[in-house]
């Protein structure tokens, strides 16, 4: 079987999480390229607040750093949502595999097996989605987090 037939038999679902799958990467994409070096960063940051108003000066550089977080709670929910989606596929799989039973009875083990497979694909698909964005996640906040307190350090002392 190849990964057409694959995503075929896996249904709607996995057709979701190709679609979440494609928007999330959009944005990861978009992150690396928007989230450069730090000491750039930070010069964009400094160019941007208002260095006269030291009282202030916190909340400038919270609200600089907010606007890079911009984007990462697609990320955060997508990876969240994926797994949810492969454990419906999941019931949604073993469901029609009884159904089957249900009507054909339990002679032929092939009936149900083909319940089971989609309940193995979509599970598959939905982690395959949920993991690279659940790493690009940390990855930004980590980066930003780090941006975050050079530049309270730099600029705040």
């Amino acid at each position: 079987m190849d990964l057409l037939d694959y995503i075929e038999k896996g249904g709607v679902i996995v057709y979701i999480l190709i679609f979440l799958n494609f928007i999330g990467f959009t944005i990861i994409l978009w992150k690396f390229f928007t989230i450069p070096r730090k000491n750039s960063m930070l010069k964009k940051i400094k160019n941007k607040i208002d260095l006269t108003h030291l009282k202030t000066l916190e909340i400038q550089i919270e609200y600089e750093v907010k606007k890079l977080e911009s984007g990462l709670t697609y990320i955060k929910n997508i990876a969240s949502v994926a797994p949810l989606l492969g454990l419906l596929g999941t019931v949604y799989g073993v469901y029609k595999a009884f159904e089957e039973i249900t009507q054909k009875g339990l002679g032929d083990p092939t009936i149900f097996s083909g319940g089971i497979s989609i309940a193995l694909i979509t599970t598959i698909a939905g982690l395959i989605v949920a993991i690279p964005h659940l790493i690009a996640y940390n990855y930004f906040i980590s980066v930003i987090d780090s941006i975050e307190l050079k530049a309270k350090k730099e600029f705040l002392n």
